[in-house]
């Protein structure tokens, strides 16, 4: 592994630390949705990155199934949010 693969490793590592630790600890839902999007976008980035270090692209259908569920699951939020304060 090379050292660019390795630091990148532990950036993302730490960012989906920090991300899990801000969906337990959030005070508000809301806050505990973005976390969620958040490392979400973390994992697609991995599986992303992964595949372009492996070159290949049998992870594509999982990227775009994951990036289709962060999307569809953070407007279902958003309406549930507003259908609560209306």
């Amino acid at each position: 592994m090379s050292v660019v693969a390795a630091v990148f490793v532990g950036l993302l590592s730490v960012a989906a630390g920090l991300a899990l630790l801000r969906v337990v600890r959030g005070p508000a839902l809301l806050d505990r949705v973005v976390a969620a999007e958040v490392l979400i976008s973390i994992i697609i980035g991995a599986l992303g990155a992964e595949a372009a270090v492996n070159r290949h692209a049998t992870t594509l259908p999982i990227l775009i199934a994951l990036a289709m569920l962060g999307f569809v699951g953070s407007v279902a939020l958003v309406r549930f949010t507003v259908g609560e304060e209306a």
